[in-house]
């Protein structure tokens, strides 16, 4: 070490990255299909822990139980609401779609989610938009399901589920069939 060598700047510590995007997955779609955002076990909105979902105020839709922890974009189209927990999209089908993970999670003000797009980013059917960390959820007391909500269900004739209830399928897997 030289005598300058002490008044040398070091190099601040490193930042820590921002977590890596997980890769896409395939995901079917269509003018009428709405893939599924999260591998796992679905069921029917009526089915879902919570009132609010179960009585479709927020649309009609379905909900899966997770069997992983990254949440992939159902339609392609247009972020509008991204939340931590949630995310809204404008789909380029005209399908306005709701993803919320869990039930009571707002509780837990983003603490166990790491979102990949934000409000204004246009995403691709099978895009990853967010990941949850399935333990922090748990911890909390909250159940985890993955709902999945046609926000202007009014627009359409008819949503129906496209599988079986109680069905296991992939992430990105054809979940929901939209009639005009």
């Amino acid at each position: 070490m030289g005598l300058f060598d002490m008044f040398k700047k070091k190099d601040a510590p490193a930042a820590s990255a921002a977590p890596a995007t997980p890769a896409d997955v395939s995901a079917e779609t269509g003018d009428d299909v709405l893939s599924a955002p999260v591998a796992g076990r679905v069921i029917k909105m009526t089915d879902v822990p919570d009132p609010v979902f179960s009585g479709e105020v927020l649309g009609r839709g379905c909900a899966i139980w997770p069997e992983d922890d990254v949440v992939y974009a159902p339609v392609s189209g247009t972020v509008t609401v991204s939340m931590g927990h949630a995310a809204g999209i404008q789909g380029d089908n005209g399908i306005e779609v709701l993803v919320h993970v869990g039930v009571d999670t707002v509780n837990l003000q983003g603490k166990g989610f790491t979102g990949f797009a934000k409000q204004g980013d246009t995403v691709r059917a099978g895009q990853p938009l967010l990941k949850m960390d399935r333990s922090v959820i748990a911890d909390a007391g909250y159940a985890d399901c993955v709902v999945l909500a046609v926000s202007n269900t009014a627009e359409f004739s008819d949503i129906e589920l496209a599988v079986e209830p109680d069905s296991t399928i992939p992430a990105g897997a054809q979940v929901l069939k939209v009639t005009k």
